[in-house]
């Protein structure tokens, strides 16, 4: 233990001598956390919407009325002709065109039927699918209270109608932040815990004093445990920055236990912090480390869930997505944070995590090559 204290001693002084990796550990991932929910928004709002009424009747300006109130369309022009509506969309003002036909109130009333023209620009995939998607889905209820205005009841034809009723449990009002959040916590820890512990024994090469450890009695998991644990503490001082920056900045404050929380980040770091040593151990420079890390790390964050749900990946995908420690511990804080998951619910994840920490430093032990 003397051994390990002296080792320990000299990384922590190694670290805060250099100002700017301090502050590349502390200030950048709490600005990022900041930042980054704000921008990975993947919520639509804002659809611009040019209007073509060419009834100018009441239930045209009901409908017109209600679209613009729903809080995810702005009507930012009343077009007279679809023409001049679709050149909104060429000049990139207006994401879709609504056409109301002449004589749409006096066929409802008469046909009960009645077609209107929607028109989205499709340039932008997501926001048109989503945004034209929102646009049925008011129209679609703006059709029925108008039959139920009408008639009284709505009984769209033989069979039972079935009325539905929903909610979003855990994220009550379906806010994208409460998701993205939790992801983006692990995203930051994963990519100062990655890549710093990668350039970490790559750097004692560089500067040459590789050699000198080398050579003393130190043994290798004694100079492994030292280059980790220092990290590891930064690691948690960057989780529970990032717990405060939710609670203040996004309202975030996690349902569940707060102890399991730092228990399966102390876990996660030992693992990813294993990966990095292993990296570090490998290459021979920290522009090597650099690139190795990165693609690694850009699996892991693209695979762990961030982005696209584990469950919609092909099965392939899904495996190898099942063999990256960032896609259990994404998991388990969306679980925790939002749903106030135990351990036991989540007890498969930290079996996981275990297995990676285990895996990776014996693996990282054992590659270290060392002359005494």
């Amino acid at each position: 233990m003397r051994v390990l204290r002296f080792i320990l001693k000299k990384e922590f002084r190694q670290i805060f001598r250099d100002k700017t990796i301090l502050a590349m550990m502390l200030v950048m991932p709490t600005v990022q956390l900041i930042i980054l929910p704000l921008a990975m928004n993947f919520d639509v709002k804002n659809v611009n919407v040019a209007v073509v009424d060419n009834d100018h009747s009441t239930w045209s300006q009901q409908l017109i009325n209600k679209i613009g109130a729903s809080g995810y369309f702005r009507i930012i022009a009343a077009a007279p002709s679809f023409r001049e509506a679709l050149g909104y969309i060429e000049r990139e003002q207006a994401d879709v065109v609504l056409e109301i036909p002449p004589g749409f109130e006096r066929n409802l009333v008469r046909e009960n039927e009645q077609h209107i023209g929607v028109s989205v620009d499709a340039i932008n995939g997501t926001k048109a699918a989503l945004g034209g998607s929102y646009l049925l889905a008011v129209i679609a209820d703006f059709n029925q209270h108008i039959r139920l205005n009408e008639h009284g009841k709505y009984v769209p034809g033989k069979g039972v109608n079935i009325g539905i009723t929903y909610s979003n449990w855990y994220n009550p009002l379906a806010e994208y932040r409460f998701y993205v959040v939790p992801a983006v916590m692990v995203l930051l820890l994963t990519l100062i815990a990655g890549f710093l512990s990668a350039l970490n024994i790559v750097r004692e090469k560089e500067m040459g004093t590789i050699e000198q450890i080398n050579v003393t009695p130190i043994k290798k998991w004694q100079f492994i445990l030292g280059k980790l644990i220092p990290f590891w503490v930064v690691g948690m001082v960057v989780f529970t920055l990032a717990l405060t920056v939710a609670r203040v900045v996004y309202g975030i404050w996690p349902v569940g236990s707060f102890a399991l929380l730092y228990l399966f980040a102390a876990v996660y770091l030992v693992a990813l912090l294993g990966f990095g040593l292993l990296v570090s151990t490998y290459t021979d420079s920290q522009l090597q480390a650099m690139f190795v890390a990165f693609f690694f790390v850009m699996i892991f964050m693209l695979m762990s869930g961030l982005f696209t749900a584990v469950d919609s990946m092909p099965g392939w995908a899904q495996d190898i997505a099942a063999l990256t420690p960032v896609t259990h511990f994404v998991k388990v804080v969306r679980m925790v944070v939002l749903k106030g998951s135990t351990f036991a619910d989540v007890q498969k994840e930290f079996c996981y995590l275990v297995a990676f920490a285990v895996v990776l430093n014996s693996w990282a032990i054992w590659n270290y090559r060392k002359t005494s």
